[in-house]
């Protein structure tokens, strides 16, 4: 319901996902590190620089030992891709999520969202998001 007569509804979407079969990293490093040569290996990785930092999420086992990381994340890929004027797919997948206090990391693309998740919260993530009318594929 909107809240002024000014908001539109939100529309809520069903979206299929498949689960990336890789644990995974994320990371930051000095606003001006070099990218190292292992982020950029994988089935999805995120490179992302600002004034602040450098941000990166790759595969775990690309890590080197001596890199300090949150490991642990489960890379839930939502099937794309989705035009730039529809709205409220990112809301509807995460919606769920947010309201049975699972956290996430999102990260777009130009084609579609990446949705990581802690691994000791993947299981209820994908029951929720099930439930939710979400689409697991294999």
């Amino acid at each position: 319901m909107p809240t002024s007569p000014h908001e539109a509804p939100v529309q809520r979407h069903r979206v299929k996902f498949r689960r990336l079969r890789e644990a995974f990293a994320v990371l930051r490093l000095e606003a001006n590190a070099a990218i190292p040569d292992w982020a950029n290996h994988g089935e999805f990785n995120s490179i992302s620089r600002t004034a602040d930092e450098l941000s990166i999420v790759c595969p775990a086992s690309n890590l080197l030992p001596n890199i300090q990381a949150e490991q642990r994340w489960t890379c839930l890929k939502l099937e794309g891709p989705f035009p730039f004027s529809l709205t409220g797919i990112l809301l509807s997948f995460i919606q769920p999520l947010s309201d049975n206090a699972i956290p996430i990391f999102a990260v777009s693309t130009f084609d579609t969202d990446y949705v990581l998740i802690q691994e000791e919260f993947s299981e209820k993530a994908l029951a929720t998001l099930r439930q939710a009318g979400h689409e697991l594929k294999a």
